[in-house]
């Protein structure tokens, strides 16, 4: 089992300013390398504080020019507020300038707010997505394409440059049934059960795999999203929960929520779901506790984890539960693979 460092990108405090905020993000990406990190996960959002990287590829190119092997994730690029005509060549261009280490993860978007002012309704999300993913599939691997939709029609064209290196496509899905439908078409996925508890999860998991297990070909892998942060006490447990609940208030309040957002910054809202509850679900804890959790990971099938590990804390904390995690944990892991 491998794992991916998310770079979370929250600007809690929007008077750090964004130069200051992308340099975190790079020097996260670097230090993840140094780590042993398989990869860093980019996430891609719009119009708000939290998991601020409004151009993923522009981020995937910077941090090519910085490491030397890191995977490139895209976690994920939304595809409905975009033109596939122009996004393609965008990509292309993207694992060009990142020596092929780019996999795309593409989704449908999760934050109505953003979505809805960029004028494409979180209803219609779904409908423009899967007409996006054929367009762009068929500008990639096809020179020749025209199209007549619902949301395109054009004559034919050929975007160029022309792909030289294949561009691995993964797609960033919850709900066990679109995860299922994914892993029998073959495609990479990426899941989350959010703050939800391990039940989800292995409900997630057992969808990829009955998914996958319908089509004999496919050689697609499992990457799930959780919150992970490896600490040294009880104390520094309960202030890292405690964080992580200030940061799913904010988070609760775009994905289904009200989506009440004050000049950029996202309004926290109460939580149904106690502090106490939430550190039951994801992976805050001690080495041997967070050992024998991912262990489990492993053996249901998860091929990669993508961590996420930023509630609020400041940088220095990051870094050092990056190296305290890779030193402590990742050996006990990586030899670890799917229970058959």
């Amino acid at each position: 089992m491998d794992f991916v460092h998310f770079l979370s990108s929250h600007m809690l405090d929007p008077s750090i300013g964004g130069k200051r905020l992308y340099q975190t993000v790079v020097e996260q990406a670097i230090h993840a390398e140094t780590c042993g990190y398989a990869g860093v996960g980019i996430p891609e959002h719009h119009l708000v504080n939290i998991l601020l990287i409004p151009s993923p590829l522009q981020m995937a190119v910077k941090i090519a020019a910085h490491t030397q092997r890191l995977k490139l994730v895209t976690s994920i690029c939304q595809l409905p507020i975009r033109d596939m005509r122009v996004f393609a060549g965008e990509v292309v261009q993207a694992q060009a300038l990142c020596d092929g280490r780019l996999m795309l993860g593409v989704g449908k978007g999760a934050f109505g707010f953003e979505t809805g002012r960029l004028d494409v309704p979180m209803d219609e999300t779904k409908a423009r997505f899967d007409e996006a993913l054929q367009v762009l599939e068929a500008l990639l691997t096809r020179e020749e394409v025209s199209w007549q939709g619902q949301h395109y029609n054009f004559a034919p064209l050929t975007i160029m440059p022309r792909p030289e290196d294949p561009v691995p496509l993964m797609l960033g899905v919850m709900a066990p049934p679109a995860i299922e439908a994914a892993a029998a078409k073959g495609y990479h996925v990426q899941t989350t059960p959010l703050s939800a508890t391990h039940g989800v999860l292995e409900g997630q998991v057992d969808a990829f795999y009955r998914g996958r297990a319908s089509n004999p070909d496919s050689k697609s892998q499992l990457y799930l999203q959780r919150g992970v942060f490896l600490v040294n006490s009880k104390a520094e447990q309960q202030r890292m929960v405690d964080f992580a609940h200030r940061y799913y208030g904010s988070f609760d309040n775009v994905f289904g929520g009200p989506g009440i957002v004050d000049k950029g910054i996202i309004r926290p809202l109460p939580r149904s779901q106690t502090a106490e509850e939430l550190g039951q679900n994801i992976l805050i804890c001690e080495k041997n506790e967070m050992i024998d959790r991912l262990a489990h990971y492993a053996e249901i099938g998860i091929d990669e984890v993508i961590v996420t590990s930023i509630f609020g804390q400041d940088q220095r904390a990051t870094l050092d539960m990056m190296s305290a995690f890779s030193a402590e944990v990742m050996p006990h892991l990586k030899p670890l693979k799917r229970k058959i």
